[in-house]
């Protein structure tokens, strides 16, 4: 029964591949919405700027796949190296994909566990549809037939895995976390709305959001024995395809403010995932991108 201690859950948590990889565990959190230069220096992002840019490694020039907007292509892209064609934020029921060419089949093919954690679900159902602040289009995993059991909303595979925020720290503390994990924070603290939420400044919003979050992420033992956390944001403002921001923060990064001028884009970051944890081919794109390896001391 989803979130009992017991059955298929339990067995996916403690299921954790030993990799021949530096790093061990990776967590990603996804922003929305936002040029790095808004960011940057920015009153609004005081946590950015002060506490995770002095102590991480970053690059100024990261950016969304050319001309790829809005939000849902971009996940896609995250998650398969491509967008499908897709060029616009539609539910599953109508851009979900039969492909098994990506990359949460290619760790489950591998042996290699993962999990999203998606703010603002119950945990009780596949989130297929959009309910309060969550929406489908920042959740890549929900679009794939293999993971959702082709758009079922009581699939058992999509409900082990797509998990209610609020469970990744259990499971931190319970060092319990799986190898890959897709952080979505809902739309107030993913810096995409104002109306009703915290502030009316979006990019405050998240960055007090970061500022609770993270620091619980960077004092687990997940984190501290060789993980990696990734925060970057899904596309540039309106039309622009950035440079948006890519912050990593790991015990194997550069760190000390390190930053590059290397020309990045979501198929690097995907490029990335796909050595740390060693699995493959390269998906799609991924194969000709540029990795992130310049941002560690030790990669992957």
């Amino acid at each position: 029964m989803p979130g009992s201690s017991s059955g298929p859950r339990q067995m996916t948590q403690q299921n954790r591949m030993q990799t021949t990889s530096a790093i061990q565990t990776v967590f990603i959190v996804l922003m929305e919405n936002h040029d790095w230069r808004q960011i940057a220096d920015s009153p609004s992002a005081p946590y950015i700027n002060g506490k995770l840019l002095p102590q991480s490694s970053s690059t100024t020039q990261y950016f969304n796949p050319p001309g790829i907007h809005p939000s849902l292509p971009n996940y896609l892209w995250l998650e398969a190296g491509t967008s499908f064609g897709i060029r616009d934020d539609a539910l599953p029921l109508v851009h979900h994909q039969s492909t098994s060419e990506h990359l949460a089949t290619l760790l489950e093919n591998a042996g290699i566990s993962w999990k999203t954690y998606q703010e603002g679900i119950t945990g009780t159902d596949c989130p297929l549809i959009v309910r309060g602040r969550y929406a489908p289009k920042h959740n890549p995993f929900v679009y794939f037939d293999d993971l959702t059991d082709t758009i079922n909303p009581l699939s058992p595979h999509c409900i082990d895995r797509v998990r209610p925020y609020p469970e990744l720290a259990d499971d931190l503390a319970a060092g319990n976390v799986a190898q890959y994990n897709f952080i979505t924070p809902d739309q107030c603290h993913d810096m995409h709305d104002t109306s009703g939420c915290e502030t009316r400044d979006s990019i405050m919003n998240g960055d007090l959001w970061l500022s609770r979050e993270v620091p619980n992420i960077l004092a687990s033992d997940a984190f501290q024995n060789n993980g990696a956390l990734f925060i970057t944001w899904d596309e540039g403002l309106g039309i622009s395809d950035g440079p948006i921001g890519m912050i990593v923060l790991s015990p194997l990064a550069v760190g000390g403010g390190y930053h590059n001028l290397i020309y990045y884009s979501h198929s690097s970051m995907l490029r990335t995932f796909q050595d740390i944890l060693n699995v493959g081919p390269y998906l799609r794109d991924a194969e000709n991108a540029t990795s992130m390896s310049d941002l560690f001391t030790v990669f992957p």
